[in-house]
């Protein structure tokens, strides 16, 4: 089990992403997704109230769905749940009251009393640190949410968030959630990476398997038909992609392992990073996913991914 950041909340090192669930998967696939993953040992869910609003279900769905299975499966408290604040539509942003209205939105469709780790689903520069972090801080000391968390923050808005919670005696982020994978790496690296490492956050990447292009199914001229294929495609655009994949077949293939698992243990071992984040949509896409989980790469092949990354 590993810490998150500063908080007290452990959990084993793989997120699983549902903004998958009531888009392109049906509630009771999302469920056999959830039993699978849990039952397998994984123990950290990622949602957001604003999943999926560019679905039929609407925004609130992955959260609703994530709440039925608990109700019917009982296993609320064998994983710690993750949810956002910031994007839904008429809940935009982070002003107080409107952090206090999504909470509780949020718990209802999640038919629990607790989120474990409440993400600013992105900053919001309008309103005062200060005012954000506070209404965040009421939220903990109600029991409302356990622990904090960053999301799409720059560095030094990050720094600056530290600050103000120390300064004023509020509750702290603890972890950071941003776009990091093995295709994407030098906008953390070169910005956030050096403030989580400081604070001792923990650094938890969404988009680990850079739109399903790190699963090895988009190729050039071999682009599998998915709601996701333009946002993979872009990686074939120069070479930097091709080579990453060559370096990726290598590894699996000498350890007998899929792609994704290989892309996913790199990302895992990276400083500060804690937990990377992969959906499934079905459940045959969880095996390299929970096989990610106890992979661990020689430094030859980390180094040898590492040069096909730059």
């Amino acid at each position: 089990m590993t810490r998150i950041g500063t908080s007290e909340l452990d959990v084993r090192p793989l997120c699983l992403g549902t903004n998958t669930f009531g888009w392109t998967s049906d509630e009771a696939e999302s469920h056999r997704v959830l039993d699978a993953f849990v039952d397998a040992g994984g123990d950290f869910l990622d949602t957001a109230d604003v999943y999926s609003a560019w679905s039929q279900g609407g925004a609130g769905i992955s959260e609703t769905i994530i709440g039925n299975w608990f109700a019917r499966s009982g296993k609320r408290d064998r994983v710690v749940l993750a949810t956002k604040v910031g994007k839904a539509p008429g809940l935009e942003g982070l002003a107080p009251q409107t952090i206090r209205t999504a909470v509780d939105a949020s718990l209802q469709r999640l038919q629990t009393d607790r989120v474990d780790l409440y993400w600013a689903h992105a900053d919001d520069e309008a309103v005062p640190q200060a005012e954000v972090l506070g209404a965040f801080d009421e939220l903990v000391t109600a029991g409302k949410v356990r622990a904090l968390g960053a999301s799409n923050f720059t560095g030094r808005r990050l720094q600056e968030a530290l600050e103000t919670s120390r300064r004023e005696g509020l509750a702290s982020y603890a972890a950071l959630q941003n776009h990091y994978n093995l295709v994407e790496r030098s906008e953390y690296e070169s910005d956030a990476a050096d403030v989580v490492a400081a604070d001792g956050l923990a650094m938890v990447p969404y988009s680990a398997l850079a739109s399903g292009f790190l699963t090895g199914k988009y190729r050039p001229g071999q682009l599998a038909e998915s709601q996701r294929q333009a946002g993979a495609a872009k990686y074939l655009e120069d070479e930097r992609g091709p080579r990453v994949l060559a370096a990726l077949d290598e590894v699996a293939a000498a350890r007998g392992v899929d792609v994704a698992a290989v892309a996913l243990a790199w990302l895992r071992h990276q400083p500060t990073v804690l937990a990377p984040i992969a959906s499934a949509r079905t459940t045959g896409q969880l095996p390299p996913l929970l096989t990610a989980l106890e992979l661990e790469l020689t430094d030859e092949e980390q180094a040898a991914l590492e040069r096909a990354s730059r």
